[in-house]
């Protein structure tokens, strides 16, 4: 039996790999852009700005499966208080950050949930407190928003890294889970017409 090229090997291989696109939600400055460009798996992301977002691009292995995940950063768009539906669109999963320094952007996470519902009603989501190295006690205080909607909670620090690799591997996990079980009817829609 003859063997592929090594090329059409590799683009085979490409071929089957999943794909997962995770967004970020949350106010200007609580530290999106800084936790995906820190967390992703495997090094530096390659990175794809226009003028409406920033795309981090990694390679994670899930379940023995390798799978591409698309980061979508706001790049500045959130300072509207609001995305456009395409940002929403076939996203698979949500990582929702606050800067635990600015009670307003825990406050804003109401808003930005309620609009992440109103365009993906099913995906996960995780809820992430950033900069908590600025003060550690912030850890012991209790933050009801996640516990409310039962979603995951995590204290990060983006300037030390503390938690943001954890966070990103378990973020891929729940998006491959959900892609792989999803009952949202457009995402099986959308399956089929790929």
């Amino acid at each position: 039996q003859e063997e592929a090229p090594d090329g059409a090997q590799d683009e085979a291989a490409a071929g089957a790999e999943e794909t997962v696109k995770i967004i970020c939600l949350g106010d200007s400055a609580v530290g999106k852009s800084k936790c995906v460009g820190r967390g992703g798996p495997r090094g530096r992301p390659q990175q794809v700005s226009t003028f409406a977002l920033t795309l981090y691009q990694h390679r994670a292995r899930v379940g023995g499966q390798e799978v591409r995940v698309d980061f979508w950063d706001t790049a500045g768009q959130e300072r509207f208080r609001s995305m456009h539906a395409s940002y929403y669109h076939q996203a698979h999963a949500c990582i929702m950050v606050f800067d635990v320094q600015r009670k307003v952007t825990y406050k804003n996470l109401n808003s930005w949930y309620k609009e992440l519902r109103e365009f993906r009603p099913e995906i996960p989501c995780i809820v992430v407190a950033n900069k908590i190295d600025v003060d550690m006690k912030v850890t012991q205080k209790s933050f009801n928003f996640a516990r409310k909607f039962s979603l995951p909670f995590y204290f990060v620090s983006a300037a030390d890294g503390t938690n943001v690799v954890k966070l990103f591997n378990d973020a891929i996990r729940l998006a491959v889970a959900y892609k792989q079980h999803s009952g949202d009817f457009m995402d099986e829609v959308l399956r089929e017409l790929e």
